[in-house]
């Protein structure tokens, strides 16, 4: 195949455009066989620098474009909108593409070093964002150095690693400024992020209740730590169901004695349990919020977590109101993993560490919350303790062993 042809007069880059266009296509189909390893590795590096190349000169056309106003013949309404429809891209890439076009015009050093193919797209657009965010009252010569300084560290480190140096650039560059400016901006940006804060959660009718939240990153992060550790220590396997599970074990073993008050009374939940449940009859429970869980988790709940049993015969009359020295304390719970070790579930050796104490005798039948009536159960075979498809026999060595039921 030949080269285009070009008419005359037109612009050098737009020749150039051209020609190396008419290039491609010659070699497009060639085959590759005969090219040997190392200078199919030169080549595809070489590659990677044209790419930056076309990409530092398609974003200066694209700001000349915006000079020009390339959109005007057509209707649009900026010059993101009309190279959008021009080129079949997405409104939010042209829109990149133009926003590191305008920063990219205000840094040369940047612009040079991804025009010389020394920088990728992606490592131009980390530092331009850097830059961006340096304050206002910054010295010009300062913001050269950061640019010159990130372009260096370019060469050795990709593009997350830059994003690192990015938001330090200025205690590399100009540590007296650095310091300060990093105190405000991370002032400005807890404040923000404090501001946004904000949780929704939907319940489906289905017995799953669906969320998101907007949290500052540092409360995240001790989230995400608690919820890993927790997820590890008794899933064995950090997973997105692991988490979820942690999540929820999360919210359950918060003291309820922490609570906020309203109105005189903590904020802990209260579980309805019909009279049948604690004959052994299956019966909905329901929480004082309205939700209405199983008999097996109520009682599970009622046994380790900071809910209030309320026993109601058939005519909801209040038998029984549970009160919280049904848990096992601090000192109780040590003193059984001291015993125990591990789970006493037959054939788990889960560690005492990751297990919830358990009532031989159910609290709500008259157990006690001594150490003789303590058995620690990992939370799979504490759920199997408080699941009626399933018999639990407390041998005497101690062990639990669960049989489904016929």
């Amino acid at each position: 195949m030949t080269a285009k042809a070009t008419p005359h007069g037109r612009h050098r880059i737009s020749r150039a455009v051209g020609e190396v266009r008419a290039t491609l296509d010659d070699v497009g189909e060639l085959p590759l066989w005969s090219m040997q390893a190392p200078e199919t590795a030169e080549t595809l590096t070489e590659i990677a620098k044209l790419e930056s190349q076309v990409a530092a000169l398609k974003l200066r056309v694209a700001k000349h474009a915006q000079t020009q106003k390339v959109e005007a013949a057509s209707g649009a309404t900026s010059t993101a909108a009309w190279l959008a429809v021009a080129t079949h891209a997405t409104r939010r890439e042209t829109a990149r593409t133009m926003r590191l076009a305008e920063q990219l015009d205000t840094m040369p050093i940047v612009a040079q070093a991804l025009a010389r193919g020394d920088l990728l797209l992606e490592q131009a657009e980390v530092i331009a964002r850097a830059i961006d965010k340096l304050p206002d009252d910054v010295d010009a010569a300062v913001r050269e150095q950061a640019q010159a300084k990130l372009v260096e560290l370019a060469r050795h480190h990709d593009a997350r690693d830059l994003t690192i140096f990015g938001n330090r650039i200025l205690d590399i560059v100009c540590p007296e400024v650095g310091e300060a400016a990093e105190a405000e901006a991370l002032a400005r940006e807890e404040r923000e992020a404090e501001k946004a804060c904000k949780l929704t959660m939907l319940d489906d009718g289905e017995g799953r209740t669906h969320g998101r939240f907007v949290i500052p990153t540092m409360h995240a992060e001790a989230l995400k730590k608690a919820l890993f550790a927790h997820a590890a220590l008794t899933h064995g396997k950090v997973t997105a169901q692991s988490l979820g599970q942690a999540f929820c074990d999360y919210i359950l073993r918060y003291p309820a004695d922490s609570l906020p008050q309203r109105g005189g009374v903590n904020a802990t939940v209260v579980v309805t349990i019909p009279l049948a449940v604690l004959e052994g009859r299956l019966a909905a429970c329901e929480l004082d919020t309205g939700t209405r869980i199983s008999p097996g988790a109520a009682r599970r709940l009622a046994c380790e977590a900071g809910l209030i049993p309320a026993v109601f015969d058939g005519q909801s009359q209040v038998l029984d109101l549970g009160r919280t020295r049904r848990l096992f304390s601090t000192g109780q719970r040590i003193a059984l993993g001291l015993q125990q070790k591990t789970c006493r579930s037959e054939g788990c050796d889960r560690p005492a560490s990751t297990c919830e104490a358990h009532h031989k005798t159910r609290w709500t039948d008259g157990g006690k919350t001594d150490l003789k009536d303590g058995v620690l159960l990992c939370p799979s075979h504490h759920h199997r303790a408080h699941d009626p498809m399933y018999n639990t026999t407390y041998l005497s060595s101690g062990k639990v062993q669960f049989h489904r039921r016929n």
